[in-house]
């Protein structure tokens, strides 16, 4: 049986974020986990050559975020649109030449806190940083039925749950999923004080681990299951837990960071099961 949700009860807002320009702090410099520096491209800006659907791995970066990254210039507004857009809500370009042009959120990056979208390669190519895009946001505050006690839904448009495929059997919500992770493989970004926001990383400095459970393979817009993590009220450890996520940017070179993941579904008991399917992944539920 398909899984339902109260799809009629999510209020509908606009958000806006702003084509991010890339920034260097005092040092150009990113120490890889052998003690070696590097420079590379990383987070903000339009990134034309990478997008959802390609190895995270494959390009020569540090924490680079797929397509467009988007940041409020108001910290409070930014709070907001970084707490209220979520993973699939349709972006509009709203000024420049790549006005009217159209998206979707495929991410959402803590410590930086920027919102990443999805553009065809033609609005790509129109796009200038500083241009305007706005959020249709949609999804906080989804419940699923007959789970509404034991799974907590966040950062996930309506219309993208559906597109997933997930499913009632036995007591429990299966999933279709890219790949499953253990816990002991997830660093920066646990101990936050909330998953609607912000990712958290899956560390690869381990390459043989990586390859043991397929996430060598990794892309971003992936959905993984992420085993004993608890990300109902923050990021945690605890047994029998697991979050559903979306892997929203790439590997990186820093000890303790990886791919990070935006939490979609979360459970402190095991009512949450991962399917894998090779199709579970943004880009083909998003047809792109």
């Amino acid at each position: 049986m398909k899984a339902k949700i109260n799809a009629d009860r999510l209020v509908m807002q606009s958000v806006m974020g702003m084509v991010r320009h890339p920034s260097i702090g005092g040092s150009p410099y990113r120490l890889d986990t052998q003690g070696q520096a590097h420079l590379l491209p990383a987070t903000g800006a339009i990134t034309y050559n990478v997008k959802i659907g390609d190895s995270v791995f494959a390009m020569e970066c540090d924490h680079v975020e797929p397509g467009v990254t988007t940041k409020n210039p108001d910290t409070g507004e930014n709070a907001a649109y970084n707490h209220l857009a979520c993973i699939g809500n349709t972006a509009t370009v709203i000024s420049g030449d790549a006005k009217g042009h159209k998206g979707f959120v495929t991410g959402k990056h803590g410590g930086v806190e920027h919102v990443m979208i999805y553009f065809p390669a033609q609005t790509l190519d129109l796009l200038a940083i500083g241009d305007r895009i706005q959020v249709r946001a949609q999804g906080q505050g989804m419940k699923i039925e007959g789970f509404e006690d034991t799974v907590s839904a966040m950062n996930l448009d309506p219309n993208l749950f559906e597109k997933m495929n997930i499913t009632v059997q036995d007591g429990r919500l299966q999933v279709p999923v890219a790949a499953r992770v253990p816990a002991y493989l997830m660093g920066s970004g646990i101990g936050a004080l909330s998953a609607y926001s912000g990712d958290y990383d899956i560390m690869t400095a381990d390459k043989a681990v990586l390859r043991q459970y397929g996430l060598d393979k990794l892309r971003y817009g992936d959905i993984v299951l992420l085993e004993n993590c608890d990300t109902t009220f923050g990021r945690g450890y605890l047994t029998g837990a697991a979050t559903i996520g979306v892997v929203v940017h790439s590997d990186c070179i820093r000890m303790g960071h990886g791919p990070g993941v935006t939490s979609l579904l979360s459970a402190k008991l095991p009512v949450l099961e991962g399917v894998i399917s090779e199709g579970a992944n943004l880009a083909d539920y998003m047809g792109v």
